[in-house]
């Protein structure tokens, strides 16, 4: 009998959550379903990232709302591609993060894993990041143990970067499973969609051709890596506690406050080629840092459908022949990738074997992660 794991994420761009159906050795994907979120329950998501009044009680709502959401989901999941109900094993649930502050030992996902068994009476492994946390890791990123595991090459390096609200990597040597380590690179589709969406309406910018049209602002690119993140050595790990559009008017506010500040500069697809800039200098600097010399870069996560973001890293990486693809060629569709890392992490902790990798979130050893909520 086949055993199928389903696994289920929210990402840091809040647009909605992925459900995939899948078992391994070899991985085989079964069924696959995105749900937008509501918007009234997106805005919550959103605004529960920061302090604000009254946040036990909206956190509570917006816990069982989520909660609700993604049971129900599992359900259409099952009933819309005939799954046969007595091969599913669990359900990994990474929920939603509206804090993390690995500097305090913290992170917090909401989405109620008890909910979710009592609506789809299938056992739920939820809450993955706070055993590692609580070893001294960072919590995150957890995909790179996953990447290792389907990606690696024995000759080949290659570098698995997701693209989702914040861009992360994982560095996969050739031949070295001992080698592998990850972190996040700083902000990807999080202030770039944020940006798009107040000055256009639209919810991200589609294949980066807003960000194409303008032209990055040195001076505010300068100033916008100053923030403390980027200066960190890994292993690291960043969200929008970081990264948000309070912040990013703030150093705007500041750069047009300076006497470098260039009115004509000032418009806002020029901030958004700046976002992208951003993006995609801090990669090339976690790619050219590396012990790799050259190698593959098999991109995941929305921004892989940025095709103006996948030129600029072309041309930034070109120095060294990196390639830059998603991760389509390597038989996963890059939608599908970190809901697929979550199955398996389930799939991990039902066969109690260990989830993360102390050498990308710094934890003191293996730990077997999440908790389950049994039927």
């Amino acid at each position: 009998m086949t055993t199928i794991y389903i696994g289920v994420m929210t990402g840091t761009s809040m647009d909605g959550v992925d459900f995939v159906a899948a078992s391994f050795d070899p991985l085989h994907i079964h069924a696959t379903l995105t749900l937008p979120f509501d918007p009234d329950l997106r805005d919550e998501l959103m605004a529960l990232t920061l302090p604000d009044d009254n946040e036990i009680d909206r956190m509570g709502k917006a816990d069982v709302t989520l909660a609700q959401m993604i049971g129900h989901g599992i359900n259409q999941l099952i009933a819309e591609n005939n799954l046969d109900k007595s091969h599913i094993r669990a359900i990994g649930s990474h929920g939603q993060t509206i804090r993390h502050r690995p500097e305090h030992g913290f992170t917090l996902q909401i989405g109620d894993p008890n909910i979710i068994t009592e609506i789809t009476q299938i056992p739920v492994i939820s809450d993955f990041r706070r055993r590692d946390m609580a070893a001294g890791g960072q919590g995150a990123p957890l995909v790179p143990a996953f990447h290792r595991a389907l990606f690696q090459h024995e000759s080949i390096h290659r570098v698995i970067l997701n693209l989702g609200g914040i861009a992360n990597v994982s560095m996969l040597p050739a031949g070295k499973p001992e080698g592998v380590y990850g972190f996040d690179t700083g902000p990807a589709n999080i202030l770039m969609d944020a940006w798009c969406e107040r000055y256009t309406g639209q919810p991200y910018d589609e294949n980066g051709n807003w960000a194409a049209y303008g032209t990055p602002i040195r001076p505010l690119l300068d100033r916008l890596q100053e923030h403390e993140f980027f200066s960190k050595e890994p292993p690291k790990s960043t969200g929008r506690e970081d990264f948000n559009l309070d912040w990013l008017d703030e150093q705007i506010a500041d750069w047009r406050n300076d006497l470098q500040y260039d009115e004509l500069e000032d418009t806002p697809e020029n901030v958004q080629a700046t976002l992208l800039k951003l993006t995609t200098r801090a990669i090339k600097k976690a790619i050219y840092r590396s012990d790799m010399d050259t190698g593959e870069v098999y991109v995941c996560g929305g921004g892989a459908f940025n095709s103006h973001l996948l030129e600029q890293l072309r041309w930034r990486l070109r120095k060294h022949n990196w390639s830059v693809q998603t991760t389509s060629a390597l038989g996963l569709a890059p939608t599908w990738v970190e809901a697929t890392a979550f199955a398996w992490l389930a799939m991990r902790f039902i066969n109690q074997l260990s989830g993360n990798l102390p050498e990308v979130t710094g934890a003191s050893g293996d730990r077997i992660l999440g908790t389950i909520t049994a039927v």
